[in-house]
This record gives C-alpha cells, sequence and structure tokens, in this order.
C-alpha cells in the first residue's frame, strides 16, 4: 500500500527530530523535504501549498535501534493517516479512514486489517524497553 500507519513505540512519544535539533538544523531538513517534494505530497501527489515534514524511521528490535531513515514532505491527510494514533484522539479518525481507502484504492475491510497489523507491530515495538537512536541520515546537512 502507498500510504500506512506508522505507529511510534510509546516510549518515543513526543520525542522527534524538530525536540531534538537546533531551530536552524530542523530548518534545513525540512526544506530538504519540501524541495524533493516539489509542492506535492511524497505519498498520495497530491499538490499541497503547506507540507509537513515526517520523520520515518525503521526499528531494530533485536538491537533496540531506532533508526531515522528519511524525512518526506506530506500533505495534511497522509499525516494523519501515518499518525492514525493520535487523529483518533483528536476525533478525525473517521476522516484518516476515507483517506487512507482513497489513495490506497481499497476498502474498509483493507483498513481495518492494515490498522490491526500496525497495532500488533506497536505492542511488539513496546516490549523495548529503550531505543536508542541512529541519526546517521542527518549527517548529510553537516
Amino acid at each position: 500500500m502507498k500510504l500506512g500507519f506508522e505507529m511510534v513505540p510509546d516510549s518515543c512519544w513526543y520525542s522527534n527530530l524538530r525536540s531534538i535539533l537546533l531551530p536552524a538544523q530542523w530548518n534545513a531538513v525540512r526544506r530538504d523535504a519540501y524541495a524533493r517534494a516539489k509542492g506535492k505530497c511524497m505519498i498520495c501527489g497530491a499538490p499541497t501549498a503547506h507540507p509537513e515534514a515526517h520523520e520515518r524511521w525503521s526499528y531494530d528490535e533485536a538491537n533496540c535501534v531506532q533508526k531515522l531513515e528519511t524525512v518526506v514532505a506530506v500533505c495534511k491527510s497522509c499525516h494523519e493517516v501515518i499518525h492514525i494514533g493520535r487523529t483518533s484522539l483528536m476525533g478525525n479518525e473517521e476522516r484518516a479512514c476515507v483517506h487512507f481507502m482513497k489513495v490506497n484504492g481499497c476498502g474498509y475491510a483493507d483498513y481495518r486489517k492494515a490498522l490491526g497489523e500496525a497495532n500488533a507491530e506497536h505492542r511488539r515495538r513496546n516490549a523495548v524497553a529503550e531505543w536508542k537512536l541512529d541519526l546517521t541520515w542527518l549527517k548529510r546537512f553537516t
């Protein structure tokens, strides 16, 4: 599927590049993503005048490493799907569900299946007590 859920382990909530980096560093990272996107969401392809920077992470559960893979520019609707847990808490899950199905060309059953799989992955990653950060991707900005 083009658009999926990226549930961050609970221990990593409220910790992101924006909070770790100096403002000038974060601006360089997000502007790089916006330039690569050329005015379009990097997931659904919709034109977006106000892109949002989204961090893509991989998780090595055996070694407890959360690795930054890239930062992409996405539209608000795709960002709401990606962070479905937060979106649900804000009362916007129905809107996100509709966008997920539209972008992926699928139905509600597919949405529920993908959400169930994402929740199972989230529970598994929550078994890791503490994640070590790998930010080597950022070396391109030094």
